[in-house]
């Protein structure tokens, strides 16, 4: 029961968005009703548009869209929830029960319109991402989807493209680094650059990677989840050239855990550092078990990832987890300027060095990836991790 209650949770009814089909006009103004009959009148036809725009959203816009979305839906075509309240343990039918009755009194014709507005806002906002152009001197590489690839001063730069999700890392986008990772090894730059599109980093993992999962196949998928981030982790470590984070906001989970493979972590004085494995039912991952209690102390260490401890940006570089901290206000400024001043140095000397200071642990560290995966495998399979995340769910929602 809580495998399947998790599954919908993260899934959060967006096949059915997707697939409605008979509704009437809809708009919605989202808290302010004051607007005259005109503005309010929402034809079938635009209504309709907005359904048929939502099934060709690429992005997925996040669980708090999608019920908001569902909710404005119920509303511009039944009216007011008129359904009974669900039980607590039913925890879909209650989020998706509170996102429609939370809308109130709402008209049908303000439902519609704020429908017809939110998708409009959401197609815009992919549209404006899409055609985001890079400098002429600026080789952007095609096929992805979930990252923003460039290579230009002899700096690859990897950049986490999901901002509508606070990058959150799905399986495509795991997929998508380890392929931009391999074609960064053999293209001609001199370095690598990972960073974040909008305000966060990245948030870690997405949640919705265990949506739509069914308990009878709950062991296949932990196992092929497992061993995507085995071969995901790899990558980072396989990496030939110097490799280097600028931490442009919050970081959350496996972005955190990786920056002990990365040879330098530039942060802005808005980022924070969080690894909360235990409240999610969870262990370690990113080799941060061997990594982290080597960089920063096993006590300090211990504090992140038993106890869950969010560090500040001067926290973590303190702790020599993150090399140095800027203002945020000209940390783009002030990190790109150095960091083309590095990608001028002589590319063979730098790999060569890479590999010497690298080499000396890459056995071990493909040794500690694997172990850590294992662990995660049955930690993935036991009921408190499943009950954990639950918790985190119903936590959320109340909030």
């Amino acid at each position: 029961m809580a495998a399947s209650a998790l599954t919908f949770v993260r899934g959060l009814c967006w096949r059915r968005l997707c697939e409605i089909r008979q509704l009437q006009p809809v708009c919605i103004p989202s808290v302010h009703l004051r607007m005259t009959a005109a503005t309010m009148q929402v034809s079938q036809k635009d209504f309709e548009k907005a359904q048929e725009q939502l099934k060709h959203l690429k992005n997925d816009p996040g669980n708090e869209t999608k019920l908001k979305l569902y909710a404005l839906f119920k509303q511009a075509t039944e009216g007011p929830c008129n359904s009974p309240k669900p039980g607590m343990l039913d925890f879909v039918k209650k989020a998706k029960w509170d996102a429609w009755n939370s809308l109130g009194n709402l008209s049908q014709d303000g439902a519609r319109q704020e429908y017809t507005k939110l998708v409009s806002s959401l197609i815009s906002a992919e549209s404006a991402g899409q055609r985001k152009d890079t400098s002429p001197e600026e080789s952007s590489h095609g096929g992805y989807e979930t990252l923003i690839v460039t290579t230009n001063n002899n700096i690859t730069k990897i950049m986490f493209n999901r901002p509508e999700k606070k990058n959150a890392i799905n399986h495509k986008m795991y997929r998508e680094i380890i392929k931009a990772l391999q074609e960064a090894a053999k293209d001609d730059s001199t370095i690598a650059v990972f960073t974040g599109n909008g305000e966060y980093y990245t948030s870690g993992n997405d949640l919705s990677n265990f949506s739509n999962v069914q308990p009878s196949e709950m062991g296949k998928v932990t196992k092929d989840g497992a061993e995507l981030l085995k071969e995901f982790v790899g990558a980072f470590i396989d990496f030939p050239k110097p490799l280097i984070a600028v931490v442009n906001g919050p970081a959350i989970g496996i972005s955190v855990t990786l920056l002990g493979l990365f040879d330098v972590v530039y942060a802005s004085d808005k980022a924070t550092f969080h690894t909360p494995f235990s409240q999610l039912g969870q262990s370690p991952e990113g080799c941060s078990s061997y990594m982290f209690p080597k960089i920063m102390g096993t006590a300090k260490a211990n504090e992140m990832l038993l106890f869950n401890k969010k560090l500040t940006a001067a926290e973590a570089c303190a702790l020599g987890l993150v090399s140095e901290v800027f203002p945020d206000s000209t940390f783009q400024k002030e990190v790109w300027a150095r960091l083309k001043a590095y990608a001028s140095l002589p590319k063979n000397a730098l790999a060569v060095s890479k590999q010497l200071l690298r080499n000396l642990e890459k056995e071990k560290l493909h040794a500690v990836n694997s172990q850590e995966c294992e662990v995660l495998t049955e930690r993935w399979l036991s009921d408190e991790c499943l009950n954990a995340i639950v918790s985190f769910f119903q936590r959320k929602s109340k909030l």
